[in-house]
């Protein structure tokens, strides 16, 4: 059966996103974790930190269009020096982006209500200790909230 994307599905991930501890949320469109292509509606939150990691398999390129309000897309260089911070909004000029393998991104909400499409191959597998960034703190860490502000900053 062909699903449908409707408002009030957005309005109920965004809400499961404002409830979650973590800030973000996500509702799938593929039917399991193992499943070649994942398809998924991500919503998330300012204060919501992403920390900067990439995906290194060459089938795990991930596509990103903005349905609501505004997400921050930070591209790193390997060293961690910002190669471009860039404002993605359903009314443009950019509305998302298509983030090749290999690349060190994050991505983070500069308004309430943010949320994306997403797409990538499959299946799901947590991240390696090569595909999180050395020089950046991970979630919950000692430094990250200082991090994920210098990170918003980049967007004043």
């Amino acid at each position: 059966m062909i699903k449908l994307i409707d408002n009030a599905l957005l309005d109920a991930v965004c809400a499961e996103a404002q409830a979650s501890p973590r800030g973000r949320k996500n509702r799938n469109f593929h039917p399991r974790d193992d499943h070649p292509a994942h398809r998924l509606l991500n919503a998330i939150e300012p204060g919501s930190y992403v920390p900067p990691h990439r995906h290194n398999d060459a089938n795990k390129d991930e596509t990103m269009l903005v349905l609501r309000g505004a997400l921050g897309l930070v591209e790193f260089d390997t060293e961690g020096q910002v190669l471009r911070a860039s404002r993605l909004t359903p009314a443009g000029p950019l509305l998302g982006c298509d983030i090749p393998h290999g690349t060190y991104h994050s991505v983070l909400a500069l308004e309430p209500g943010t949320l994306f499409l997403e797409a990538k191959g499959g299946p799901y597998a947590p991240l390696t200790a090569e595909e999180q960034a050395t020089w950046a703190p991970r979630e919950n860490e000692s430094g990250a909230e200082d991090y994920y502000r210098r990170l918003v900053a980049l967007f004043d």
